[in-house]
């Protein structure tokens, strides 16, 4: 074996790096040298995504063609990073409370193991190695969504998790194993391309098809595999809540482009088209329906995040280069409007423990600061000019229309505009609580400790810049072009 291959996995040689350092400091150190393991790991996050990103990718398939860390994947990967970060932030207060401070290392070591999953998941291509990915991200998600083990809602999150995850992992098995009859006893995705475009559309594929987008769909929660998502949401621990809303969804969302489109492209008209058109309508119209129902803050951000999986998916509907980037320009706009909305949230759980939007009345009079925070990721979310948010909701609409010139297209994008203008109704209700409520304020002034500050400005200054600075969008756009092993149309 060349062992110099490994050479071509910096990225995760590098979280298993930060995962071995973490392990260590927090086995071995005193007590009184834990308080370094939140700022030390914070740190070290950071200077792992600046290396990702500074490093040329080798840009070869290794392991037989297992695994590829083109640019695309590394852009993908910093994108990911940059969200573990802000959620490691984001979390800082709560780790070093009382009830977690002893296990505060086992929380970091935990978010490093999905991260390193999600980046197989990211560099797979060969389904064995994918799904050894989507375990190793999903099993430690179920580990932390149970973290506040004296709750009975975190312990019925986790099993309402676990048990979806199971069944969703044994649905995209059975369609695997179809895919691997069907390519005559091969599970590269190459080799599977290649079966797929000399043989005849069949049952047998369509079925197979079926299932995995079932199986992967219920990463993305995509309606119908959504009904974990509200629940998970509200009982989980709020930054196990915001890792999990935004960071595993980027993954599931830049694995299933890469399946969908490389492995199973030739059938793009005749199979999966059809198919997404229906789940991604479902899925932004559901969410948004239900979204509009809801008074608990973790309830209601799980809607919006369905709905967001739709247009998510609208960059896979392209089915082009233009499609991957705008995909992933929207994800990581999508991370830094999500996250602000969730550090709010987790700020003001974490001192009151109000997670009701009827309690965010008036919260303009008692912390200007973060009414305006959340104000901006409201916008952001609903794509309202002239923040981020607008501008990857056009990118994803413009990357679909120019795929085609299709009718259904066409309509496919009528419709998520539609839902736009409908999910402006539910966002602007906690803005109109925040600013219009005649109620008194039920939160009270306090202050944030500095590492929620740096996320929260990170995700504000984010909203506010990613749409405007044309760099942002031109390195997903390059990463993308040089990517090599793709195969796009």
């Amino acid at each position: 074996m060349d062992y110099s291959q490994f050479g071509a996995m910096l990225p995760e040689l590098i979280i298993l790096g930060i995962f071995l350092i973490v392990f260590l400091a927090d086995t071995f150190s005193p007590e009184n040298g834990k308080k370094f393991l939140t700022p030390m790991t914070t740190v070290l996050m950071l200077l792992a995504t600046v290396a990702i990103w500074i490093v040329p990718s080798c840009g070869e398939a290794v392991f037989g063609g297992m695994y590829v860390d083109g640019p695309a994947c590394k852009a993908m990967k910093c994108v990911l990073n940059v969200g573990a970060w802000i959620c490691m932030l984001e979390a800082a207060k709560w780790v070093e409370s009382d009830v977690m401070y002893y296990r505060k290392g086992e929380f970091y070591e935990l978010i490093l193991v999905t991260l390193f999953g999600m980046y197989l998941m990211i560099s797979a291509r060969h389904f064995l190695l994918f799904i050894i990915g989507l375990e190793s991200a999903s099993l430690p998600i179920a580990a932390l969504v149970a973290y506040n083990k004296d709750k009975y809602e975190s312990h019925e999150a986790a099993i309402k998790y676990i048990i979806t995850a199971v069944f969703s992992s044994a649905i995209l098995l059975t369609g695997l194993s179809f895919v691997y009859a069907f390519s005559g006893g091969s599970l590269y995705f190459s080799d599977i391309a290649v079966q797929i475009t000399s043989g005849e559309m069949s049952g047998l594929l369509i079925f197979a098809l079926t299932f995995v987008l079932a199986g992967i769909g219920f990463k993305l929660s995509l309606v119908p595999m959504h009904l974990w998502t509200a629940d998970v949401y509200q009982g989980a621990p709020t930054s196990v809540t915001a890792y999990l809303s935004v960071v595993s969804k980027g993954a599931a969302a830049f694995a299933f482009f890469i399946i969908f489109v490389q492995v199973f492209g030739q059938v793009y008209s005749a199979a999966w088209e059809w198919m997404l058109y229906a789940v991604i309508i479902a899925t932004i119209t559901v969410g948004n329906l239900f979204a509009m129902r809801q008074k608990n803050m973790k309830r209601f951000m799980a809607f919006s995040s369905v709905s967001q999986a739709g247009y998510i998916m609208l960059g896979v509907m392209a089915a082009n280069q233009l499609g991957m980037a705008s995909m992933m320009f929207y994800i990581l706009v999508y991370v830094v409007s999500n996250l602000g909305a969730f550090a709010v949230i987790q700020m003001i759980e974490d001192r009151t423990g109000l997670v009701s939007m009827d309690d965010y009345n008036g919260l303009h009079k008692t912390n200007p600061y973060l009414a305006v925070a959340m104000t901006l990721a409201m916008f952001s979310l609903a794509g309202i000019p002239p923040f981020a948010g607008f501008f990857s909701k056009i990118l994803i609409f413009t990357s679909v229309t120019s795929h085609q010139n299709s009718m259904a297209l066409y309509m496919l994008v009528l419709i998520a505009l539609i839902n736009t203008i409908i999910s402006l109704y539910y966002y602007l209700l906690v803005v109109k609580a925040m600013w219009i409520s005649a109620d008194e304020p039920k939160i009270g002034a306090f202050k944030s400790g500095k590492c929620e500050k740096v996320a929260l400005t990170v995700c504000v200054l984010g909203i506010v810049f990613l749409g405007l600075v044309s760099y942002v969008y031109k390195y997903f756009i390059d990463s993308v072009g040089a990517e090599t092993l793709l195969a796009l149309n």
